[in-house]
């Protein structure tokens, strides 16, 4: 059920207050990303982590433009009919990553379902381009589900990316209600993809939305039938009126909780937080399995 706090519109809990974002490395990372003329998922997600993450000199760059075709009922992103591939960003991509001095990137992107490939040749363009440029880089890629395409999934896979990340966003039953067009079976299928590829497979849900305990449970029990490595879990956050609404807003304790079950069950890495998100830490993860 919906709480009291949510109902009657009071202040956030003391848990998921943020600091504001500022300081010179928050500013310098600010500066290169409107300088290459990039996007982020950091500013276009609404990210709650973006002061923590920007003043350590990292991002999570969104590729393929800002406008996405899908309307999910979670998400900040704008929708719309976006412009063509911008043919330059990976090269203005890889001197950001440069000038920043980050060693693991996570890229992420729209949903591009316009595209006859829906993106993916672009997103192995990118990942080749940036390992050039970028000699040593690791990355993290959270993609799109691609359909479920494996042709479209393997040209991802195939350009080498150190993990690749695809968010289940719920669990099964809220999956019709939440994602526009995305359906929870086909994730499965894209994780088991990845998980089938060698690569290191990674996927995220938000509580909050009015799931069960016992529906989180088997959401990690669907995810780890189906290879997956790596978890994270964090409390959503209601980006206008007009998306879902929060159900309820989840305790820490139990956020801890989920992580030592997570880890019981069979996950290598569980990140389980009010204000994680699917890239926050995303270094760890990759640390973790070297």
């Amino acid at each position: 059920m919906m709480t009291e706090d949510i109902k009657k519109g009071r202040r956030l809990p003391p848990w998921m207050r943020m600091k504001m974002p500022g300081g010179d490395h928050y500013m310098q990372v600010k500066k290169i990303v409107a300088d290459h003329h990039l996007h982020t998922i950091c500013t276009s997600g609404n990210c709650p982590n973006i002061g923590e993450c920007w003043a350590a000199g990292t991002a999570t760059f969104m590729i393929l433009g800002d406008i996405c075709t899908r309307s999910c009922k979670f998400c900040a992103v704008k929708t719309g009919r976006p412009e063509p591939p911008d043919m330059d960003e990976p090269l203005r991509l890889a001197e950001s990553i440069r000038a920043m001095g980050i060693q693991h990137a996570v890229i992420t992107s729209v949903d591009r379902d316009d595209l006859p490939d829906h993106g993916a040749g672009f997103w192995a363009e990118t990942i080749k381009v940036l390992k050039k440029e970028v000699p040593g880089l690791t990355m993290e890629t959270l993609i799109p589900d691609f359909d479920g395409r494996p042709q479209l999934l393997q040209m991802v896979s195939d350009a080498g990316p150190e993990v690749i990340s695809h968010n289940l966003e719920t669990v099964r039953r809220l999956t019709p209600q939440i994602r526009s067009k995305a359906k929870y079976d086909t994730s499965l299928s894209v994780v088991r993809f990845i998980s089938e590829s060698g690569l290191i497979s990674k996927s995220g849900i938000m509580l909050g939305l009015g799931e069960t305990e016992d529906e989180i449970l088997e959401t990690m029990d669907d995810l780890i039938e189906s290879g997956c490595r790596v978890l994270t879990l964090g409390q959503y956050l209601q980006p206008t009126a007009g998306h879902m609404p929060i159900r309820e807003y989840v305790h820490p304790d139990r956020f801890k909780r989920y992580e030592e079950i997570g880890l019981q069950k069979g996950f290598a890495f569980v990140e389980s937080g009010p204000l994680v998100r699917s890239s926050y830490h995303a270094e760890r993860h990759i640390i973790h399995h070297e």
